[in-house]
């Protein structure tokens, strides 16, 4: 059987730009997406803490060191700049992967500066 798990986030990201007029996505400084494990495309969950707006897209690297987020196209409807977020992506894995699994927390300051990455220790017990 395979899981859906939770693989990383970048907790507490503040939004930085909102792009109405870009087709789609969320653009990530790409110095966070590499600490969080996050590639091109892929899909994350983005929750809003300032609002309480749930929803998907995909990211698009940004400017490395720049802290950008950017919420763009129809997603730029659910933000406002400065809003708080959590960035959060999974993956799927197969029970034998779970003992060894641990997801990765990228904890960012105001202007979104990584100040804490926290891997959670021991792993998933089956």
């Amino acid at each position: 059987m395979k899981r859906f798990m939770f693989k990383s986030k970048i907790h507490r990201a503040t939004v930085t730009q909102a792009d109405l007029n870009y087709e789609g996505s969320i653009t990530i400084d790409s110095s966070l997406m590499k600490l969080a494990d996050i590639l091109p495309y892929e899909k994350v969950d983005i929750y809003n803490i300032t609002n309480g707006e749930r929803f998907s897209t995909y990211v698009i690297p940004g400017e490395p060191e720049s802290g950008v987020i950017c919420l763009n196209g129809a997603a730029a409807r659910k933000v406002q700049v400065g809003d708080k977020v959590i960035i959060v992506s999974y993956c799927e894995l197969e029970e034998e992967e779970l003992e060894n699994f641990s997801p990765t927390v990228v904890l960012v300051d105001e202007e979104n500066k990584p100040v804490k990455v926290a891997s959670q220790s021991g792993g998933i017990i089956v």
